[in-house]
């Protein structure tokens, strides 16, 4: 039981985040800032067709160019992998493995074919020219709607492209229910693909050392200790002789969880070869080959009763898993079946799931990888407000659930608890001031302008306990200085998880802010930790902290106690100064304490351990902390161009208790803006033949500070389960944000007629819809 009272209250304050002196000086250690002696570099030739047959491979040229040290193909490398990878290996389906090179055929454009080693970037570059292949093509599964029922197949073990089927209800059951509705809502809402486009590609440096039989990793990786599980794995050697470093990682949103192809072969590559190799990717090449997410369409259902409240949803999804999809897709696939009721009392429920190959870039998990269950679903609920004749605020009222309803259980079987939809809701609405807006929209509408307000609600559930993820490890070591030094597994990737420690440890511990430092993402020194994904950082990392801090505080304050001959109850330990209460001028400094404990060892009190470390593994209590956001969007648009502007946006959140504001808050507006990318600019296109067409970011379209909104934020605070109340917050803000931005569009252009259900609402989209629903008057 620990002793003393802390009461530093760092945690929830707005600290400074401390690594942006570092960062924002240009002072940060990304992959490519890092040379090794003798480092060579990698480059990759990519198949440019979509699906051929390899007949040949000629590699005569680009060897014999000064400065090429080694190329190497499918026949190279394939054979030097341990354990064979699998892109999928689920029940009931055929495994799919995942190459390291293309193997006989080309799966996607952008498929990795051969490997290049050269002395520089360069170099490799001119011998990818010198490279003949020789393709046999193939005909194309591009339309993911239709590859059910294409005679073609992706990969041959697998018939009808199936990557995994999951039936929900019968039909004629549904029928039922729908027959005994006042009224049914149906519609078809297909979400375009798009990418997570960190600031920083992938990359790494894999070093081989021949003499021990080491690989050290350098690699801009979410998941440090995974990806060295995933070495050792691959090459068939002991984790303790594989060390993964990850410094400074420039976003990842999902993409870096899991080790890429390009990533297996660099590092079967430098044990080959016995060297250093880089391999840093361009933007084209992240584009086309590092993944695709979103990829999918659902008809989402409702039935409603005479008063407006939901009865029944159901929801057929459909999912573009591509050619190679990591991690397994079917993780981010079940919850938009079992989520699909979201924040409503539902008291049935039913999905189907479908998930198709075909021949476009495997799908990566991707900052809410699940958000189309709320896409769907809030899009379906605006539709149903209309047709109904229900104001959309007031159909939401009347079937959200409350805080003293919990815990319960959806109809899906998720077990919700400790949030807050409904109260969350009604606090963003007031910030918007609904009533104000719909007169101002109204006023607008006669002036021939289209003002829309568009709503989200979605619960969420962080810090998933899944076995990967379930316990978390921390070392926190006060030096003889009386420094504290804490090790987690972490890894900065723009979530600012290093000053989130470092408050969580100084309260911890009674200590101030600027005598705790962190040491993150390296395999060799920090404890096993599953990192950055599921929003689960904070009440993890939380968790491993607390259970460390609590062990060595206790033994901090026995040391003064003992010191200071008095019962250890009469001691209070804050600001790193042990004193005995009442008595304050009687002190002993942390760095005091630490003397005695490495150098005094003969001054201890009985049973205490010299030294002054401890290290401690958080298990998670619950399968789930949850969550939950309403998100409120007006906006402008422009009939006779398509352009929407964004007015006012406001983000009301229980993430539970804050640790810091800051950071709280610029992951919601992170991820806030992603979701209105995905919304309005961005799409991952092929045309009909399997080419991509958004190769650069002069097709691939990203928002920019000038098309961000102010985002406004109201929070809310309801405990969780978890170690200090704390819930996820990561990836709250990319799931909510583009269902709202749509809702807007739709509510602005209803007058016209318009319904929305094909993303993303480019101009383009937007002038096409109303011309439809102009043709449609017209018609009639």
């Amino acid at each position: 039981m620990t002793t003393g009272t802390a009461t530093a209250g760092f945690v929830g304050a707005r600290v400074p985040r401390i690594e942006d002196l570092r960062l924002v000086t240009g002072a940060g250690e990304y992959v490519d800032d890092i040379v090794r002696p003798g480092m060579a570099h990698v480059h990759f030739v990519r198949s440019p067709l979509p699906r051929a047959r390899i007949l040949d491979i000629d590699v005569s040229e680009a060897l014999a160019l000064e400065g090429v040290r080694a190329v190497y193909t499918a026949a190279d490398l394939n054979s030097e992998v341990h354990e064979l990878v699998y892109a999928l290996d689920l029940p009931g389906m055929p495994p799919v493995p995942r190459p390291p090179l293309a193997e006989g055929e080309v799966r996607f454009v952008g498929d990795p074919v051969a490997l290049i080693v050269a002395v520089d970037r360069y170099v490799a570059e001119d011998a990818a020219e010198l490279i003949v292949v020789d393709y046999d093509p193939l005909p194309p599964i591009v339309d993911y709607t239709t590859a059910a029922e294409n005679p073609e197949l992706v990969h041959a073990d697998c018939p009808a492209n199936l990557a995994a089927l999951i039936p929900g209800m019968p039909a004629e059951q549904r029928q039922q229910i729908y027959d005994d509705a006042a009224h049914v809502v149906r519609q078809h809402i297909f979400q375009q693909g798009y990418v997570p486009v960190p600031m920083e590609t992938r990359g790494l440096i894999a070093e081989w050392s021949a003499p021990t039989g080491e690989m050290t990793i350098w690699a801009s990786t979410q998941s440090p200790h995974g990806m060295r599980g995933f070495c050792a794995r691959l090459l068939g050697i002991p984790e303790h002789l594989v060390r993964v470093v990850a410094r400074d990682t420039g976003g990842g949103f999902g993409q870096k969880v899991v080790p890429g192809r390009e990533d297996i072969s660099v590092m079967l590559a430098a044990r080959k070869l016995r060297a250093s190799l880089k391999w840093i990717e361009d933007r084209q090449e992240n584009l086309i080959a590092a993944g695709s997410a979103r990829h999918e369409s659902g008809i989402a259902q409702m039935a409603f009763d005479a008063d407006g409240r939901i009865t029944f949803a159901a929801i057929d999804y459909l999912q573009n898993v591509g050619a190679y999809p990591i991690p397994s897709p079917l993780t981010a696939a079940f919850p938009v079946g079992m989520l699909f009721t979201g924040p409503y009392r539902v008291p049935a429920a039913t999905f189907d799931l479908k998930l198709v190959y075909t021949n476009t870039v495997g799908r990566v998990a991707y900052r809410g990888p699940w958000q189309f269950e709320s896409v769907a679903r809030e899009i379906l609920m605006d539709t149903a407000a209309r047709q109904i004749g229900i104001d959309p605020i007031e159909l939401r009222r009347r079937n959200m659930i409350r805080q003293d309803e919990l815990p319960m259980v959806n109809p899906s079987g998720m077990p919700y608890s400790d949030m807050t939809p409904l109260e969350t809701f009604e606090k963003a609405i007031e910030a918007l001031d609904y009533e104000a807006f719909r007169k101002e929209q109204e006023l607008a509408r006669e002036q021939g302008r289209y003002l829309g307000v568009g709503t989200c609600t979605y619960v969420e559930p962080t810090a998933g306990s899944t076995p990967f993820y379930a316990t978390e490890g921390g070392t926190i070591r006060i030096e003889p200085s009386g420094g504290v030094n804490v090790y987690v597994s972490g890894g900065s990737a723009g979530n600012s998880l290093e000053t989130t420690v470092v408050q969580l440890t100084a309260d911890a511990l009674g200590v101030n802010v600027e005598d705790v430092h962190t040491i993150q993402g390296d395999t060799a020194v920090t404890p096993f930790g599953g990192g950055t994904g599921g929003s689960r950082s904070a009440s993890v990392t939380a968790g491993a902290v607390a259970e460390t801090a609590a062990a060595l505080r206790d033994r901090i304050v026995a040391i003064a106690a003992h010191k200071l001959n008095t019962p250890a109850e009469d001691i209070e330990f804050t600001g790193g100064r042990a004193t005995v209460r009442g008595v304050p001028d009687v002190a002993l400094t942390l760095r005091e304490i630490a003397e005695i404990a490495y150098f005094q060892p003969e001054a201890l009190p009985p049973g205490i351990p010299a030294g002054l470390e401890a290290s401690g593994r958080y298990r998670a209590a619950a399968p789930m902390i949850w969550a939950n956001a309403t998100h409120v969007c007006t906006c402008e648009v422009d009939i006779e161009t398509g352009r929407v502007t964004l007015l006012r946006y406001i983000v009301g959140e229980d993430v539970g208790p804050m640790i810091n504001p800051n950071v709280v808050e610029g992951q919601i507006y992170g991820g806030t803006v992603q979701g209105i990318g995905g919304a309005l600019y961005e799409s991952q296109a092929y045309d009909d033949d399997g080419n991509p067409i958004a190769t650069t970011f002069m097709d691939y379209l990203l928002p920019t500070a000038t098309e961000s909104p102010t985002i406004e934020v109201v929070h809310v605070e309801s405990h969780s389960a978890g170690p200090g109340g704390f819930k996820g917050v990561g990836e709250g803000g990319a799931i909510g944000s583009a269902p709202a931005v749509i809702n807007a569009v739709a509510d602005a252009l209803a007058p016209l007629g318009v319904e929305v259900g094909a993303l993303p609402l480019s101009p383009a989209t937007i002038v096409g819809l109303i011309d439809a629903a102009r043709g449609k008057d017209a018609q009639s």
